[in-house]
């Protein structure tokens, strides 16, 4: 300290030093908890209910097919039953993507339309790109009755994952 100090400027850097020293310890206290306390008794009421509601949020994925084998058909449409069977149909979102040349699938006379028809009473929502059904000069009235529709089936996908979504494409 230096010889010309006001008086009131010590006391105002210890008041300082003390209420700095203080806060400190409140921190310190609260992120270690002394040996024998549980953690749940240092933090404050509301920190704790919050974390004690577990919220049980649906699984969610989309499917991309776009190509018009059967093979690569079968194979997504086993795997998202797979899904609903192991996680059961009510605790996940399952969306199908169509488009490119796989959209033919979705045509009334497809070979696997009876299968994707049995996939939409599952739960699962089959959804066609009408950019590719324009493209193909194919109307709804050329498709299964139970396929949705989106106006772009890339976009769609960059939305479903930006929504959390898990991507498969068989």
């Amino acid at each position: 300290m230096q010889p010309n100090t006001p008086m009131h400027a010590v006391r105002n850097t210890r008041r300082y030093a003390a209420a700095m020293s203080a806060s400190l310890l409140v921190c310190l206290a609260l992120a270690f908890p002394a040996p024998g306390q549980a953690a749940s008794e240092v933090r404050p009421k509301a920190a704790a209910t919050k974390t004690s509601k577990k919220v049980h949020k649906k699984e969610k994925v989309v499917f991309q097919v776009s190509e018009a084998d059967p093979k690569t058909w079968n194979l997504a449409l086993n795997n998202m039953k797979n899904v609903q069977d192991a996680l059961g149909k009510d605790k996940v979102d399952v969306e199908l993507v169509v488009y490119g040349p796989g959209i033919g699938m979705l045509k009334a006379e497809s070979t696997v339309g009876n299968r994707v028809n049995d996939a939409v009473d599952a739960g699962v929502k089959v959804v066609a790109c009408e950019n590719t059904m324009h493209a193909q000069k194919l109307t709804k009235d050329d498709m299964l009755a139970s396929v949705g529709y989106v106006p772009a089936g890339v976009i769609e996908l960059m939305k479903k994952q930006k929504q959390g979504y898990a991507y498969i494409r068989p």
